[in-house]
């Protein structure tokens, strides 16, 4: 059926490689740089989850909590959610959770 059985060349081959390189090396610095950006809305992120959690607590037994450890212990958040992903505790005063 086919008869062309010519494939890519070295050179093309090198080519294709050196144009991914020079991509690679442009976007990945500017990605880099946007890891603080990241780690700061998930932070926000889970402030909120953990107010929305808080409220539910106030709702469910009638008083606010006393601190984080209050809700963990309780079973409305888990372990892994009591501080941001950059390592920032949470707190919580007068009902209203906060990255310290």
């Amino acid at each position: 059926m086919f008869k062309n059985n010519r494939g890519f060349t070295l050179i093309e081959m090198l080519i294709v490689l050196m144009v991914i390189s020079v991509l690679i090396i442009l976007f990945v610095p500017n990605l880099s740089d946007r890891s603080g950006d990241v780690h700061g809305t998930g932070c926000d992120a889970l402030v909120s989850l953990v107010q929305s959690q808080a409220e539910l607590y106030e709702l469910e037994e009638g008083s606010q909590p006393g601190s984080i450890q209050a809700l963990v212990d309780d079973g409305y958040i888990t372990l892994d959610q009591i501080e941001c992903s950059n390592g920032t505790p949470l707190s919580i005063s007068n009902g209203t959770v906060s990255a310290d």
